[in-house]
């Protein structure tokens, strides 16, 4: 079970919670921009293998043997903080691989659809992955569930199969992510989760949705941001697409 899914569950409550009861006296509504900066949890993974360990070999290995295993899901209770996510049943014999082409797909449904559309995305990938068991580096799976995702999302046409798995089978946006992983190095962050809020304000761990609830509010109260996503342009996202978001407000004044 992995810490980043959880944080993932508290940061969108505390987002539902700001979007959908705004401050009366806000100077304007409030809206988010999530970019995701990818990081990979096994980079020795092979890429050619469209997977390598299932995860309870990997983490029955990681903490040298059963009996470590057990002890760290005793110690950190992880069943409980999964169910307080809302996340009922995570899939332990779910299939390892490497998630590079997983990153590039997300960045670039992110570049061409919007920070929404790769959110929604996102999600259905972490259904796909923790509790249904797919390898995320099963290229002609993970294009057909992506292309099955968008088009129930999309009015217009959609990227199809064979489309997307031309694109996992290439290596656009490769440069990007590996430059991305060293802004990561430089920045002191060697694990997930990790969230930076206006370009420098670093949540760490898997951080409860009240504490989310409290940045937020302080920046809506002030009604602007200190500065923008400090990955932005490392990943070759652009300003217009920031700036349409990926959670838009959902109460706008009558005045406004």
């Amino acid at each position: 079970m992995t810490q980043w899914v959880q944080g993932k569950k508290h940061l969108n409550r505390a987002i539902d919670t700001v979007l959908d009861n705004p401050l009366p006296d806000a100077p304007r509504p409030l809206a988010f921009s999530v970019l995701r900066v990818p990081f990979f949890l096994e980079p020795g993974y092979d890429e050619d293998k469209p997977f390598v360990e299932s995860n309870r070999d990997r983490l029955v290995s990681k903490w040298g043997g059963k009996r470590g295993w057990e002890e760290q899901k005793r110690r950190h209770d992880l069943k409980g903080r999964g169910l307080e996510a809302g996340i009922e049943h995570f899939n332990l014999d779910r299939l390892a691989a490497n998630t590079m082409a997983s990153h590039r797909l997300i960045q670039h449904i992110g570049k061409k659809y919007g920070l929404a559309m790769s959110e929604a995305v996102y999600d259905r990938l972490n259904e796909y992955y923790f509790v249904e068991g797919h390898s995320l580096n099963d290229k002609p799976r993970l294009a057909q569930v992506v292309s099955a995702t968008m088009s129930d999302l999309l009015d217009g046409e959609y990227p199809s199969p064979e489309e997307l798995l031309e694109f996992l089978n290439g290596n656009q946006g490769r440069q990007e992510i590996m430059e991305a992983l060293d802004g990561l190095q430089q920045l002191g962050v060697h694990g997930i989760p990790k969230f930076i809020i206006e370009g420098s304000y670093m949540v760490d761990g898997a951080a409860r949705s009240e504490v989310f609830v409290d940045i937020f509010r302080e920046i809506e109260a002030r009604g602007e941001i200190k500065s923008g996503p400090v990955f932005g342009d490392i990943l070759g996202v652009s300003e217009a697409t920031i700036a349409n978001g990926s959670h838009l407000p959902r109460h706008i004044p009558e005045s406004a």
